[in-house]
Formats: structure tokens, C-alpha cells, sequence
């Protein structure tokens, strides 16, 4: 009598579905930072920044961020050498730094290009996307949501971001992350002098978002665009 020969089982195998790959809620990998600091700063643009504290979460969409390339560059704090408060600009790409200015402000800094090669991208400014409360509370003197983000140090202030809480964290796995967020075309970011700065000060490494209401600087960019569409 023949026997009858079973079927194989079959073995399910999941596929990541398209919105899994494309998860804006994903972190940034260490390699995206592993590149030259312009492009980094660049592609940050549309990127989601997101903080957790004491159980409260705060995230906003990067709208505008600079670059600064290493101790070439003079407006770097990379350019004094190493030293123990730029000893995180020589670590891993993909790494937070995170220094206090003007003796009241905190600035958040991504760490770019390999290790030894010190250079970071700052942050100055977000769009908020959530935990507005919250961020309306630590910043009381805000006149306008706009407002709570737009710059360096409000965005800091805005999102609870410290130097002893966030310096030298990683950047994906830690209560301070950027997310995948929604990339943003280059016809849609601008390139200008950067801010604030005495040295270099004339070098294209700000990009911002256009027309965005969030970003910082707004006086300094209008005539920054008055003078460019003369010269044109």
C-alpha cells in the first residue's frame, strides 16, 4: 500500500511592510552622520527632534541647522584643539554635544564624520509637532508658538535639553533622538552665512527650510534675500 507523502509545511517570512521601512518615527543610524558636515546639516532639515523627560516627550521638526567642519574652521570650538569640553567632538558620529553659551543658554550639536575628525551640526531651530504644553510652560515668555523654538537656545529650554542630562548621549538610543522624520528637497532649503559668529561668519553653512515661520534669525534672513536678489 503506498504511503501518502505529506506536504512541507510552510514557513511564514514577514516582510517589512513599506510603512515599517519608512517609519518617520525611526532614529537616525550612526552612518547618516558618518559623512561630510555640510551634507549632514543639509539633509537634517525635516528631521524630527525628540525629548524625553521626567516622562514628558517633546518633538519637533528641524527647520534650520548649521554646520561646523573641524578645527580648520575658526567658528568651530574644535579649532582650540582638544580639551575636555570638546572631547565629544572627537567620538562617534551620530553623538550629541551639548554646551552651555553666554553663561544661560544650552546648545544641542550632532556629532558628524568619523571618529578623530571633530565636527557637529547645531540645531537652531524646530518646528514643534508635540508636547507643546509643555514646552509653552518652560518657555513663559514665548508671545507666539513660533517663537518656542526658534533658536538654539529656546529650543533647549523648550524640549528640557541640558548638558549634564544630554551631553555624549547617542543620538538613537537615548532619552534625547532624531527621527526619520520627512526628508526635505534641496529646491526647498536655503543656504546663508551662518549666525551669530565672528570668525567664518561669511561661510554658507546655515540651511533652513523657506518661508518656514519657525526658523531664527527672521530680520537677518530677509535682508540676507534682498541683498542676493540685488546682486542677481
Amino acid at each position: 500500500m503506498a504511503t501518502r507523502r505529506s506536504k512541507p509545511s510552510r514557513v511564514r517570512v514577514r516582510v517589512p511592510t513599506a510603512r515599517a521601512r519608512h517609519d518617520p518615527a525611526r532614529p537616525l543610524s550612526w552612518s547618516f552622520y558618518d559623512r561630510p558636515t555640510e551634507r549632514v546639516a543639509r539633509d537634517l532639515i525635516g528631521r524630527w527632534l525628540e525629548c524625553a523627560v521626567d516622562g514628558i516627550r517633546c518633538r519637533g521638526r528641524i527647520v534650520e541647522t548649521e554646520a561646523y567642519l573641524g578645527e580648520h574652521d575658526p567658528a568651530c570650538h574644535a579649532a582650540a584643539g582638544r580639551t575636555p569640553r570638546t572631547e565629544v567632538l572627537y567620538g562617534p558620529p551620530g553623538t550629541a554635544y551639548v554646551y552651555f553659551v553666554y553663561g544661560m543658554h544650552w546648545c544641542a550639536n550632532a556629532v558628524t564624520r568619523r571618529s578623530g575628525l571633530p565636527s557637529a551640526v547645531l540645531i537652531r531651530a524646530l518646528e514643534p509637532l508635540e508636547g507643546v504644553e509643555a514646552m509653552r510652560a518652560r518657555r513663559v515668555l514665548a508671545k507666539r508658538d513660533s517663537d518656542l523654538c526658534s533658536g538654539p537656545g529656546r529650543l533647549c529650554q523648550a524640549l528640557g535639553i541640558t548638558g549634564p542630562r544630554h551631553n555624549a548621549v547617542s543620538l538613537a538610543a537615548s532619552g534625547l533622538r532624531i527621527l526619520h522624520g520627512h526628508p526635505v528637497g534641496r529646491a526647498a532649503i536655503l543656504a546663508t552665512p551662518r549666525i551669530g559668529v565672528n570668525e567664518a561668519a561669511d561661510w554658507p553653512l546655515r540651511f533652513l527650510e523657506r518661508d518656514n515661520p519657525h526658523v531664527s534669525a527672521r530680520a537677518e534672513t530677509a535682508r540676507f534675500l534682498r541683498a542676493t536678489s540685488v546682486r542677481r
